[in-house]
């Protein structure tokens, strides 16, 4: 099993169990945060796009794999995955260099390349 795929297993794992316990308002962000992802105006492979820049800049391992996954899954291919990560770079500047190394690995394992 991949490494990206045995965290969304995990990630899925762990998000029940949340679950267990949430009140209304972790129900609630939860709800949200997945309907804010769906297309609309701005089709979903967009905002997964713009969630992965936005993972990088901040350095959220967690994010980052997330949605390294959604954008394999929403049909990013190699040009726009390039993009994206350049353009994350330009905005977050050489602090994320060192998560460009598991990025790509990630990204490589996906496309089975």
């Amino acid at each position: 099993m991949k490494e990206i795929e045995k965290f969304m297993e995990e990630r899925e794992k762990l998000d029940k169990i949340v679950m267990d316990y949430a009140d209304m308002e972790i129900k609630r962000f939860y709800n949200l945060n997945s309907r804010v992802y769906n297309g609309n105006k701005i089709p979903s492979k967009y905002k997964e796009m713009m969630g992965l820049v936005a993972s990088l800049v901040l350095r959220c391992d967690g994010c980052i794999k997330y949605h390294i996954k959604r954008c394999y899954d929403k049909g990013v291919d190699n040009e726009e995955f390039v993009e994206l990560i350049s353009i994350a770079l330009i905005v977050g500047d050489s602090i994320i260099i060192p998560h460009l190394r598991d990025i790509f690995k990630n990204w490589k394992e996906l496309k089975n390349e």
